[in-house]
């Protein structure tokens, strides 16, 4: 069974930036460790897109959103990758969360959020301490709005705090991000697999 992913880069920067992005490196990372689990992962760099502020399915004219949403429930997986600012998740996450919100008023004809039965992960680089507190935020609201959390849902990686090493500049992949990118992938994809042979039950089933 091929299972497909989304990955939304929450990453400051837009394409055009000069510099590579620490956050994308490690969501390919991610995405190549799926890929013996027959998954098939599309990227969306989320700050190249007008996506307005709000919490609805569609703000308007020129709302990038709905296209994207679109795309996260066509998938089974959603991958969330952000940089850590200022111990937070970036702005361009929160936005993203933000505008799944509307998912806890969108029901299918059983009553269940339309986001159910999708399984979500999450990726997390930064040179600060964080990654844990960054990880509870992201999966308290992604399960908040339907998204399934498989067991060790994140891979991340920190730098010395105060240091000037990012992620995306090591010469090599340190052994334990490596092993938990398997991990990840593996229990993703087996959860993922699971929901779409056996959706959650629907009101009086």
């Amino acid at each position: 069974m091929t299972l497909t992913a989304l990955a939304l880069n929450c990453t400051l920067k837009t394409k055009a930036a000069t510099d590579p992005s620490s956050t994308e490196r490690m969501l390919r990372l991610l995405a190549e460790a799926m890929e013996p689990y027959d998954v098939s992962t599309t990227f969306i760099q989320l700050a190249d897109h007008d996506i307005k502020p709000g919490v609805t399915s569609d703000e308007g004219e020129g709302d990038a959103w709905p296209a994207i949403r679109r795309k996260i429930l066509d998938a089974d997986i959603l991958i969330m990758g952000t940089p850590i600012w200022m111990g937070q998740p970036s702005s361009v996450c929160k936005r993203a969360l933000e505008r799944m919100d509307a998912f806890l008023e969108e029901k299918d004809d059983k009553g269940r959020m339309v986001s159910y039965g999708r399984v979500a992960a999450v990726a997390v680089v930064g040179n600060e301490d964080g990654a844990h507190h960054v990880s509870a935020e992201l999966f308290q609201a992604l399960n908040d709005v339907g998204f399934t959390i498989p067991a060790n849902a994140v891979t991340y990686w920190v730098g010395e705090a105060m240091g000037s090493v990012n992620f995306v500049d090591l010469k090599e992949i340190p052994e334990v991000v490596q092993s938990t990118l398997d991990l990840v992938a593996r229990n993703t994809a087996h959860v993922a697999r699971l929901l779409k042979e056996k959706a959650y039950p629907g009101e009086d089933e």
